[in-house]
């Protein structure tokens, strides 16, 4: 969620080099890769989108969100997708997949190299949000709230956590770096959490994703770049690095198929029983 907000600023206030496209009226758009755009049908995205004014931009989750006068574009990065502000006349890059050109010769640019990301054209966002868990940073997530949605749920906390529909937001990274600030085991059973426990977590949740965004995200491969938070990491991909806290050797497990870091010495394992 980090890079997404810090994307999400650049659209709306300027910056990673480009302008702000709030007030542009959309002049033109190309689709040059037809699956990026989930709905409508190209034709009449197309029809929808020209001659419309963008009013603002959001963040929902992991999703952007462009606000026309009536209208929202969704957009989801997936895992390589990025935004990208730059001239119309500048060369078209390779792995753009759909254009928006604007009044004053801007244009915003979809690139996504693995093709995963997809756009949305929307009358309701909640079509396609409406599963979403609460925002980790907004005032209705509670110590409280939280604490009594981890005992609705007997599950892993690190899958948990992943799981959209249950918090809005936390990827891999932020998940095992506000664990290990909270000294909670990642296959921990989320019911066995006491109060104090909770709040703890709740709170490296919060201070995690806030620093991510104060350093604008994380830059650990070749797509996203301009964040700085992977120089602080505390356990992500630090496998066999001194823990920050007490110097044990970080640990590496797979939980769900994901990659997953933690201390063994400063998370004490669940009892098995």
């Amino acid at each position: 969620m980090p890079e997404v907000e810090t994307i999400r600023n650049a659209l709306r206030n300027g910056g990673r080099g480009g302008e702000s496209v709030v007030g542009r009226r959309v002049e033109d758009s190309h689709l040059l890769w037809e699956r990026t755009l989930a709905e409508p049908e190209p034709k009449e995205f197309r029809q929808r989108i020209l001659g419309q004014n963008v009013d603002d931009v959001g963040r929902r989750g992991k999703y952007l969100m462009l606000e026309f006068p009536g209208e929202t574009l969704l957009i989801h990065l997936r895992m390589s997708g990025d935004l990208i502000v730059e001239k119309q006349a500048d060369p078209v890059a390779p792995h753009h997949r759909m254009m928006l050109d604007f009044e004053g010769g801007l244009r915003l640019a979809f690139n996504d190299t693995r093709k995963f990301g997809r756009v949305w054209l929307v009358d309701d966002p909640d079509t396609i949000l409406g599963d979403l868990g609460p925002e980790p940073l907004g005032d209705e997530f509670t110590p409280q709230e939280f604490h009594q949605m981890l005992h609705a749920r007997r599950r892993q906390l690190k899958p948990l956590l992943l799981d959209q529909t249950f918090i809005a937001g936390l990827g891999n990274i932020y998940t095992d770096e506000a664990l290990h600030m909270a000294k909670i085991h990642p296959l921990t059973i989320s019911n066995t959490l006491d109060e104090s426990q909770s709040r703890m977590l709740w709170s490296s949740i919060r201070q995690v994703l806030m620093e991510g965004i104060e350093r604008q995200g994380a830059s650990i491969d070749w797509v996203y770049r301009g964040g700085d938070f992977q120089n602080y990491f505390r356990v992500y991909q630090r496998t066999g690095d001194p823990c920050p806290v007490c110097g044990s050797p970080v640990q590496r497990i797979l939980v769900g198929q994901r990659s997953t870091h933690y201390c063994e010495f400063c998370q004490t394992p669940p009892d098995p029983s």
